[in-house]
């Protein structure tokens, strides 16, 4: 069924409830009920091992609750704990529907409870101040600067005083082709930043998010548009940063290389006194000094407890060194400054070293996969930066340049530059395809719709997750390896499926009940669905930079294998809305894995499989060998339905900015025909002013947004 209805029409129904609720004066009826103290409980089922604070959503039934509401969080004691609170939702009587709550880096652990009530302050709060060209964010003994425009994400950041962190910045590596051919040439650029616009979402007093947007530029050029937000939490010494970036070049001349962000650290310590951490398989950690002081002869080889000083990170004093040492024989010892951290495949991870630019790499270790952390600094401070879904988004990498020097520069690259070129080229010629009953003849073989010039890369976009640390000393194994726990598995407060249940959101859907043989086996199945999907995408290896998080659409029994390279049988991309079915399993379960699939793949549709920009803008693109490929450019892919439980879950601002890109998806229509192949007509005229657009799909997606 199809119509043509002017934008007025397609938005008539949504304007028409909206006045019909205020005129009948409910809008803002007052609540009829209150409303009991809310458990919570860590998404993993047990209390983390380190909180760098924690942010999250929680639902209300139907007018129990004023929209203004405050709220208390108690531990198990009944001692309330600093938090921050604030409305994301409301019902259509006024009343609050979702509640968003950040708690402290150094909130409790235990027995947290939700409630309506009021909040106590932090002891050191988060504090946001405007000094003119710079937002200074204080979070206790730490003070960030971030600048209002420029080259930089943050300028720098002191402890007590003391510089810890220097420039926090951008870099993009590109190429003009994709790899060197036999007697050619490439072509390569480097590009950094600059924003151009910076604005304080909260100032505190217990969280504080600012927005940067900007561009990559190398001075003559400016291109891949950078959204940047950076999180503060009071009790913590890390800042979370979420980055976005779309793509707008040319996918046959516009080959990235490496995408990063490069943190500039000052170094003051003896470089006996600096280390290195790598955060390896599990609970593992690879620690060194840049001048190690272990392994040596036996007159230069210091005494049992100054080795293991430097092992653990601990300051070494000189008077405590051999003779053969302090009388400078500590110079003959090589300073180690690069160390290259490559996970270049979600299988397997290496580490070289080299003494300094214009030196060959020794080989240091390897293993499968990391956690992806890195740290380098000394016994006065230095910085931890970390990248997460570190394997599943490899080819990825953690580089530390000249930590023998005065300034050494820690990069987190969420593509590396050791791997080969992102190619967004299309994966197929037109094979004579040159009209459209060509084109429909092949899209009932391959299930592929194609049309030249619509597998196009122009628009999409990417969100990366990391964090980075300013410490006042070198982190001991077990710190550091907690840190990387949180960059790898993130701390979450949830609420218990019940209670979700019991607030009445997110439509018709029920608890799990097995209660008859029918409904055993239903669940049963239901299970066994999702736990096969969450083993194929390792099985499969359903990892990377652009395909974490989505699944494949279709199996071939004949090859044992997904449909990874038949036309529209391959990647998913939200086809009959794989993203609801995780999402409504996770509110149903509360299973931990559930959620972290239909995280990734949230990340991943509402990202990779919509364009941000361009003729496509606000369309997504159906199933297809690429996530690009298909021609078919639908608002059933882009669909806000899919975003919308991430973002009540979590109030996650990011997601929150891809619902609302949305609310105009509509206009698309008058650039894509979604039906212009199908009859009566292919290529038939449609009338001046107006669109065409499927009463299903399309007109659901258009609602929900």
């Amino acid at each position: 069924m199809s119509f043509q209805p002017s934008r007025r029409h397609l938005l008539m129904g949504a304007v028409s409830l909206a006045a019909a609720q205020a005129v009948s004066g409910v809008a803002l009826a007052a609540p009829r009920r209150g409303a009991p103290a809310t458990p919570l409980r860590w998404l993993d089922g047990h209390k983390p091992a380190r909180l760098e604070g924690a942010t999250f959503g929680v639902p209300w039934p139907r007018g129990a609750l004023r929209p203004n509401q405050a709220f208390s969080i108690r531990d198990g004691s009944g001692r309330a704990t600093p938090a921050q609170s604030w409305p994301i939702a409301y019902w259509p009587d006024g009343s609050l529907k979702w509640s968003a709550h950040a708690v402290t880096g150094d909130a409790s652990l235990d027995g947290l409870t939700l409630a309506p009530g009021v909040s106590p302050a932090p002891g050191k709060p988060v504090r946001v101040a405007d000094r003119g060209q710079q937002i200074v964010v204080t979070v206790g003994d730490l003070e960030w600067r971030v600048p209002k425009s420029g080259d930089a994400l943050v300028s720098g950041a002191t402890r007590g005083g003391r510089s810890v962190v220097g420039k926090l910045s951008l870099v993009a590596l590109s190429q003009d082709k994709p790899e060197l051919e036999e007697g050619g040439a490439v072509k390569s650029s480097r590009y950094g930043v600059r924003i151009r616009q910076a604005v304080v979402e909260q100032s505190g007093p217990v969280r504080a998010v600012i927005k940067l947007d900007g561009v990559h530029t190398d001075g003559t050029r400016e291109w891949l548009p950078v959204s940047v937000r950076l999180y503060f939490y009071a009790g913590s010494d890390s800042v979370r940063i979420v980055h976005s970036f779309i793509f707008d070049g040319d996918p046959k001349t516009d080959f990235i290389r490496g995408v990063g962000v490069v943190a500039d650290t000052p170094m003051t310590d003896e470089s006996y006194n600096r280390h290195i951490r790598f955060a390896g398989e599990g609970e593992g950690v690879w620690g060194e000094a840049v001048r190690t002081l272990t392994g040596l002869r036996t007159r230069a080889n210091p005494a049992p407890a100054v080795r293991q000083a430097q092992i653990e990170g601990r300051a070494v004093a000189f008077a405590d060194l051999p003779d053969i040492l302090k009388n400078d024989g500590l110079q003959w010892v090589p300073e180690w400054g690069d160390f290259a951290f490559s996970q270049l495949s979600p299988d397997g991870f290496t580490l070289r070293k080299r003494t300094s630019e214009g030196h060959a790499w020794i080989d240091s270790n390897a293993g499968r996969r990391s956690r992806g952390l890195a740290y380098v600094g000394g016994a006065s401070g230095g910085v931890a930066l970390g990248l997460k879904d570190f394997w599943q988004r490899a080819p990825v990498a953690l580089d530390i340049r000249n930590a023998h020097t005065d300034t050494a520069q820690l990069t987190a690259w969420m593509w590396s530059p050791e791997a080969p070129a992102m190619d967004l080229r299309p994966y197929r010629s037109a094979n004579g395809m040159d009209t459209t009953a060509e084109e429909l003849v092949g899209l009932d073989i391959t299930y592929e719709d194609y049309e030249a010039g619509w597998d196009d890369a122009h628009g999409i976009a990417r969100t990366s997750e990391l964090t980075l640390w300013a410490l006042g000393g070198t982190p001991s194994h077990a710190d550091f390896s907690a840190m990387a726990e949180q960059i790898a598995d993130p701390a979450r407060l949830t609420v218990e499926p019940a209670r979700m249940h019991r607030a009445g959101v997110f439509g018709d859907w029920s608890l799990p009940d097995a209660s008859t043989p029918v409904r055993a086996a239903l669940e049963g199945r239901l299970t066994h669905l999702l736990d096969h999907y969450i083993q194929e995408v390792d099985q499969r290896r359903w990892y990377g930079f652009w395909s974490y998080g989505d699944v494949m659409h279709t199996y071939d029994p004949d090859r044992h294998m997904w449909r990874y390279d038949v036309g529209g049988y391959a990647w998913d991309n939200s086809e009959l809305s794989t993203d609801l079915w995780l999402w409504t399993s996770y509110l149903r379960t509360g299973r931990a894995d559930v959620f972290k699939l239909a995280e990734a793949m949230t990340r991943h549709t509402g990202e990779v499989d919509v364009y941000h920009l361009g003729r496509f803008k606000g369309f997504g693109t159906r199933h297809g060998v690429q996530h690009w490929s298909d021609s078919s450019k639908q608002p059933r892919v882009s669909n806000v339905a899919y975003r919308r439980i991430y973002y009540f879950l979590t109030a996650d601002e990011r997601v929150g900015d891809l619902m609302r890109e949305l609310n105009e998806s509509d206009h698309a229509l008058q650039n894509v025909d979604i039906s212009r192949k199908l009859p009566p007509a292919p290529g038939r005229a449609v009338p001046e002013g107006q669109v065409v657009s499927g009463f299903g799909t399309s007109w659901g997606a258009f609602i929900s947004a």
